[in-house]
């Protein structure tokens, strides 16, 4: 589980052995037999040859990172580190080879409520008994103090105890504590390791591109970052289902110019450094520029992907509830 002791051992490296090893070992054969895998770049120029900077990538299928590092690898460029999602340090031989593959785990406020009340009840929360702490969590206080407006538990009573506000300030200073350890992780890759920090701002996979979430927005802001749009389109096709080996074909990533933020197109929704991302008070206090900044990045991302996979009006929908996180 990702709590804040794992995510304190959680190191990350200038080569990470883990990414040299699939590169050599499993990528450059599976990419050459039985049928050959084709990947171009277009705007290699715009990926900083001393890292630094934030990728910002559409996530078509499960592996569409892998081409992208492979082909920067033997390019020689700066490797990356990649967001996570919390729940693949639920086992730990799976977490073990997230670490190796310099990852960095971004446990959501979703995944630590599943997880919490997981760890209280014996099971996750319902769809909802996930909705009402989800609700309290993210609401403006009144939710607290009101009954009413919960489901009838048993093991929610349990779990929230008598003060609702209490567990809402205590969950408050969990959540931003992590945030810290996240941000520090962050930190380093960036202005430490001279890595590139690689992103999908959708959060999940959808084949055509869907909302981005602020969260790049907001460390992007906090850390001075700027962030390099990468459009992908078709390794949806060489990776078609869950298995990692590529069925052949081409895929292609075009590389967008870097998006600094105190650039004319942005540089209205600079936020200073003060702000803790991912917290209640950064969406607070300057949601509407982390959203217009967002906009910015999706929309680049857009121009860069084949039509095939440009957004439409409404996203693809995947998991409800405490289902995303476990």
């Amino acid at each position: 589980m990702l709590d804040q002791a794992r995510l304190s051992r959680v190191t990350l490296a200038r080569r990470p052995l883990g990414q040299r090893l699939v590169a050599n070992f499993a990528l450059a054969l599976d990419y050459r037999f039985p049928r050959a895998t084709q990947i171009v770049f277009e705007g290699t120029e715009h990926i900083p040859l001393n890292g630094g900077a934030f990728l910002a990538m559409n996530h078509t299928d499960r592996y569409n990172y892998w081409p992208f590092q492979y082909r920067a690898y033997r390019l020689g460029l700066p490797f990356t580190a990649t967001w996570v999602k919390g729940k693949y340090y639920e086992n730990k031989w799976m977490g073990r080879f997230m670490d190796s593959m310099n990852n960095i785990p971004m446990p959501s406020r979703g995944y630590m409520i599943t997880t919490e009340f997981r760890n209280a009840v014996g099971r996750p929360p319902s769809e909802i008994e996930y909705r009402a702490l989800r609700d309290l969590v993210d609401g403006d206080g009144a939710l607290a103090s009101s009954s009413s407006s919960f489901p009838a538990s048993a093991d929610l009573d349990r779990f929230l105890g008598p003060d609702r506000t209490v567990f809402r300030a205590r969950f408050e200073a969990l959540f931003d504590e992590m945030m810290r350890a996240v941000c520090e992780l962050n930190r380093r890759a960036i202005e430490d390791l001279g890595l590139n920090v690689l992103v999908f701002p959708e959060g999940t996979r959808s084949r055509r591109l869907s909302r981005g979430h602020d969260g790049l927005a907001q460390i992007a802001q906090h850390l001075g970052a700027p962030i390099i749009p990468i459009g992908c389109s078709g390794s949806d096709k060489i990776y078609p289902g869950n298995s990692p080996l590529s069925k052949g074909g081409k895929v292609t990533y075009r590389i967008g110019a870097p998006i600094e933020l105190d650039a004319p197109e942005v540089a209205a929704h600079r936020v200073p450094r003060g702000p803790l991302p991912f917290t209640t008070e950064a969406a607070r206090r300057h949601g509407p520029s982390y959203s217009a900044l967002t906009e910015v990045v999706m929309n680049r991302i857009n121009d860069l992907v084949d039509p095939e996979y440009r957004r439409e009006s409404t996203g693809e929908l995947g998991a409800r509830g405490a289902e995303r996180f476990v």
